[in-house]
């Protein structure tokens, strides 16, 4: 089952579907949709959607993670996937092995390697968000030095999984809820799958452009860096450093 989220991105949500519907329809089998704003509804292909393809309809916007927790709530497939709007799939099916690797024993998530719309690789991998490894990055032009989470632009996860962390925190209306359920996927004992698999992320963050989201991105740093579960993830992740002399991808 996969989640989409659209907030009014109508046309890229019309081409991902098409996507999943070209080449996907043997792996996917339902699609929920979240319309967080007024929108028209997608054209079916020819021949009618291959999955089960369900619409939500809000009628007031609510937050990223609060979307995909209700379109994700009582799912019974195997596997759940949070998807977002902005994503092409290139040139094949990556939920196969996406859905495969997900189901390794130890797994806690999959997910692809991210490109953008240049053929580029995505920053999508990042260690875990202390104010030096975001002073590293800014300013200095640094790189991750670790895997310790991984952004939230596609990630397939075991539904006992998201059963057992709960779901994304709905505390964070938007920025770092998808850290926040990293580190508790991590807490679990689960591990965070690279698949050799590429998906097109067109995104940018509008954090770097808008006052407001750089607001929101501010205000749920603070509110991760006082969270227990941040500080029994970096009691975590510190331990499984000095072990094996680097976090890296689990």
């Amino acid at each position: 089952m996969i989640s989409v989220v659209s907030h009014g991105h109508g046309a890229l949500v019309q081409a991902l579907l098409h996507d999943l519907a070209r080449l996907s329809a043997e792996t996917v089998g339902r699609v929920v949709l979240t319309q967080n704003l007024p929108e028209a509804e997608p054209e079916a292909p020819v021949g009618g959607w291959p999955f089960v393809f369900q619409i939500v309809k809000n009628t007031a916007p609510a937050g990223f993670g609060s979307n995909h927790n209700r379109a994700l709530a009582g799912a019974e497939e195997s596997t759940v996937c949070v998807l977002n709007p902005d994503v092409r799939l290139g040139g094949g099916d990556p939920f196969a092995l996406l859905v495969q690797a997900a189901g390794q024993p130890g797994a806690g998530c999959a997910y692809p390697v991210q490109l953008d719309e240049q053929g580029r690789l995505q920053d999508s991998e990042r260690e875990l968000p202390t104010p030096w490894a975001l002073w590293r990055r800014r300013l200095l032009g640094r790189d991750e030095s670790q895997v310790d989470w991984v952004n939230a632009a596609c990630l397939v996860l075991p539904q006992p999984v998201w059963l057992a962390v709960g779901g994304f925190d709905e505390a964070y209306f938007m920025y770092c809820e998808d850290v926040d359920l990293c580190l508790r996927i991590r807490l679990l004992g689960r591990t965070l799958v690279r698949v050799p698999v590429h998906v097109v992320h067109a995104g940018q963050r509008a954090s770097h452009r808008r006052w407001s989201h750089l607001r929101w991105h501010v205000r749920s740093l603070l509110r991760l860096w006082n969270s227990p579960v941040y500080a029994q993830a970096r009691l975590l992740l510190r331990a499984g450093a000095a072990s094996t002399g680097t976090i890296g991808r689990s």
